[in-house]
């Protein structure tokens, strides 16, 4: 379905990635774990095809995209929720669920059926459909970001720290709809910090250090491995500081649940 074979990528000078490997399975739902800095955000912008990688590949249901743009990967069903959910603020939530169908050319009845779908995980949305998005908390932010991503009708969903500075709860709700979409048969791609959470659900996972796959098996086994620990805990950094050119940096969310 999703394979990334020996990515390697930078931002200027600076070496983010050396050396990552990831195969995602139909259906699948594979966890992207790793410190921050370690090189996640990264490896899930140059899968999206928001950053280009200096080399290595990329296929998508066996066709080489690489080098391909956002919009065609989309077009072949992969969607990407990125972190901080990157709304338009000063549009309406209704506004925002359209362009995420943009591909689809969804037009009148159709169109409303495919908002219905989309947030009918989310029955505190459908009652702000005409409000502002910039104007909702952070957890109904991402419930939009998320039901946005669904209006392109993917069969596969990169989601960049979906937990990211909400609350407890709504973590849960957010959780329960990737468990949904998972036994829907949806492929998904995870990075996350609550790393008890994801590897619960996940099939399989992968660990990244240092912008090298480090280790990549079932989530029970991820889950007992010292490479998981070493990831995390290991103060040896190869890399230079990337805090003003990675984007993963700004994350200053701590790990938890590592094992």
């Amino acid at each position: 379905m999703l394979d990334a074979a020996d990515l390697h990528a930078s931002y200027g000078d600076i070496p983010a990635l050396r050396g990552v490997d990831l195969q995602v399975g139909t259906g699948e739902f594979v966890a992207i774990l790793g410190r921050n800095g370690a090189g996640k955000s990264t490896t899930m912008r140059c899968l999206a095809g928001l950053h280009m990688p200096d080399s290595g590949t990329i296929t998508l249901n066996g066709d080489a995209v690489t080098k391909a743009p956002a919009d065609k990967r989309l077009r072949k069903g992969m969607v990407f929720v990125p972190e901080g959910r990157h709304l338009f603020p000063h549009l309406t939530v209704r506004d925002n669920l359209i362009v995420g169908a943009y591909t689809r050319k969804l037009r009148g009845r159709a169109l409303d059926t495919a908002i219905a779908k989309a947030i009918g995980h989310w029955p505190q949305i459908e009652s702000r459909l005409d409000q502002l998005a910039g104007s909702l908390s952070g957890g109904e932010q991402q419930m939009v970001a998320i039901s946005r991503a669904l209006m392109s009708d993917p069969s596969v969903m990169l989601l960049d720290e979906p937990s990211l500075g909400l609350a407890p709860i709504i973590v849960d709700v957010v959780y329960d709809l990737l468990r949904e979409l998972r036994d829907d048969g949806m492929t998904l791609v995870v990075v996350e910090q609550y790393v008890d959470i994801v590897l619960g659900l996940a099939n399989r996972a992968m660990v990244i250090d240092k912008g090298r796959t480090v280790l990549q098996d079932t989530a029970s086994v991820v889950a007992d491995s010292p490479q998981l620990v070493a990831a995390y805990l290991s103060s040896d950094t190869e890399l230079p500081d990337t805090e003003s050119t990675d984007p993963e940096s700004s994350n200053t969310a701590q790990p938890r649940g590592t094992k």
